[in-house]
């Protein structure tokens, strides 16, 4: 039987999800919260953060995903915002 396209897209999409380390996890640490952030509270949060991604088994899927979708917050794939904005320049400039 043949897997469709659409089929493949929402498994590439979403199936990832489930194979996470962060799935159960205080999503507060991956975002930033709806107040003032201090830099040592936000660089305290994205650093633990990026230790759970840095040990993801889907990291990289991640990643992508939120590079695709232009996802404009949060710590996604071990990059928080910025970091992932700046790899997406840096591939448009490769691409030429």
């Amino acid at each position: 039987m043949a897997v469709s396209t659409d089929a493949m897209a929402v498994d590439w999409m979403w199936g990832w999800q489930f194979d996470a380390a962060c799935r159960g996890e205080d999503s507060s640490l991956f975002f930033a919260p709806n107040y003032f952030e201090k830099r040592d509270q936000k660089e305290g949060r994205e650093a633990k953060a990026k230790a759970l991604c840095a040990r993801c088994p889907v990291r990289e899927e991640c990643l992508e995903y939120a590079l695709q979708i232009r996802e404009s917050h949060g710590i996604w794939g071990g990059l928080n915002e910025l970091e992932r904005r700046q790899l997406l320049r840096e591939r448009a400039l490769r691409a030429g």
